[in-house]
């Protein structure tokens, strides 16, 4: 499951969607890639933020390209539950986790994936989440 950094951050190296992809099948073997309904959230937030039009242009070509790629898996009731459960654990021990990474990380772990990410510091919070840097 991508997160948006690793998104973010193969735009800002000058790759498309489908070189994204590429690269996270190298790096994450024979998984398959699907992503957060809160990482196009996260995506779509991006695009209206660009301070150019150029830069608009180009993130929102990169999400569409995304978009059509890979499945965007919702956040459903499961979901919510075991977020919530992990939230209330971690909280407890003084340890705040954003709610956008935790709602992808329970997502990823209620569906048997791994997290594909550029921010391994939010995702390490998150008990038996395993983590691919990307």
């Amino acid at each position: 499951m991508l997160d948006s950094t690793a998104v973010v951050a193969a735009e800002r190296q000058g790759k498309n969607a489908r070189q994204l992809l590429e690269t996270v099948a190298l790096e994450a073997g024979d998984e398959s890639i699907v992503v957060s309904v809160v990482t196009v959230l996260e995506l779509a937030h991006g695009v209206i933020r660009a301070n150019t039009t150029e830069r608009r242009e180009r993130r929102q070509h990169f999400l569409d390209e995304l978009l059509a790629g890979v499945p965007i898996q919702p956040v459903t009731v499961p979901i919510a539950l075991r977020a919530g459960q992990i939230d209330g654990r971690s909280q407890a021990e003084g340890v705040r986790i954003p709610l956008s990474d935790l709602l992808i990380g329970a997502s990823a772990l209620e569906l048997g994936y791994n997290v594909g990410t550029a921010n391994i510091r939010h995702f390490h919070m998150i008990p038996h989440l395993m983590v691919i840097s990307l």
